[in-house]
């Protein structure tokens, strides 16, 4: 989740720094960077309609991890051809990472994270496996995907009511600060996801870690009178 949002939301500005945090994704699997990126742009441009991939009213199983399982629908492909992704294209780690994607993700999502305790503590080579390596990513993948299932159907909606995505504390606390949902899709282009960006925001911290140390830049953020006036106009009155 943090590798995503420095992508979408910051500018990086140190290439070495770039490789690192890309590989994140191939720790995670859930596709490479321009992938990702692409799915993401069309979920926020279109959510909640067919050409959302992981669109919301088609029910809980299918936003949460029903829609990996099928082909993905006429719309998703369409609208996503028609985004302007020439930023991702531009970028050398987007381009580098997608094209080592399948080679790499097997080595950093699996490999990697076996041998490190069999080798360092001489932890057996079976629980290594199976607790850091499948238990991991299965728990990763699974609060990862709450994001897309139970931050869209269960919270308040402080900010517009007229959309699904919600407020959601247990996804925020699982998934470090991105359950901040209704907030993060009225206000798209915040940074932080989130109108109180110090409260438990992992993902938030971490940016403006990098911001501090002179690694990403261009932070954008909702104003205070901006976010009172949508409130005010959109939201459910809840706080």
């Amino acid at each position: 989740m943090i590798c995503s949002d420095i992508w979408n939301l910051a500018k990086t500005l140190a290439s070495f720094h770039c490789c690192r945090l890309s590989g994140l994704f191939w720790e995670d699997i859930q596709n490479d960077i321009f992938e990702w990126s692409r799915d993401h742009r069309v979920h926020h441009k279109y959510s909640e309609t067919d050409a959302d991939p992981h669109n919301a009213r088609r029910g809980f199983f299918f936003s949460h991890i029903g829609w990996l399982f099928v082909r993905k629908h006429p719309d998703v492909i369409e609208k996503g051809r028609k985004l302007d992704l020439t930023d991702l294209l531009a970028d050398p780690v987007v381009r580098f990472q997608r094209k080592y994607y399948k080679i790499t993700v097997v080595l950093m999502c699996f490999v990697i994270p076996t041998l490190v305790p069999w080798c360092a503590w001489e932890e057996s080579l079976w629980n290594s496996y199976f607790l850091a390596s499948i238990l991991r990513y299965t728990i990763s993948l699974n609060i990862s995907w709450l994001v897309n299932s139970a931050a869209h159907m269960y919270g308040n909606r402080p900010y517009d009511k007229h959309i699904s995505p919600r407020q959601n504390p247990l996804v925020t606390l699982g998934a470090i600060g991105e359950g901040f949902h209704n907030y993060h899709h009225t206000f798209p282009f915040d940074y932080s996801a989130s109108e109180f960006g110090l409260n438990f925001n992992p993902t938030t911290w971490f940016i403006d870690l990098m911001c501090w140390l002179g690694l990403a830049t261009d932070r954008k953020r909702a104003t205070k009178p901006m976010i009172k006036a949508r409130k005010a106009r959109t939201g459910d009155g809840s706080t």
